[in-house]
């Protein structure tokens, strides 16, 4: 599974420590890690399908998840691919201010 997102996102950040906690590789592509990851990624969101909902919305898109011809936003779904339970309350490590 690739992964683009960055530290600086609090889903990306729950979503590689999920990962992490139940032993999933992924290959994580940290946009904001170097200009040549950030073209990469701007590429991608400029051109690729799954973006065409959030153009325009001022939205970052990230953290952004492919395996094989999928891809989704959403990591629930990227799990099921692998076979793997949707996240549940207890794994979720960093909670947005306006949750905790």
């Amino acid at each position: 599974m690739k992964v683009y997102g960055t530290p600086l996102c609090i889903d990306c950040r729950n979503f590689v420590a999920i990962c992490q906690n139940r032993g999933i590789e992924i290959e994580y592509v940290n946009i904001t890690e170097s200009t040549k990851t950030l073209k990469e990624y701007l590429v991608l969101r400029d051109t690729h399908p799954a973006f065409e909902p959030k153009r325009g919305l001022e939205k970052i898109g990230i953290p952004f998840i492919m395996l094989g011809d999928k891809y989704t936003f959403n990591v629930d779904e990227a799990f099921s691919w692998i076979g793997q339970e949707p996240v549940r309350e207890e794994e979720i490590i960093e909670k947005r201010p306006e949750e905790a």
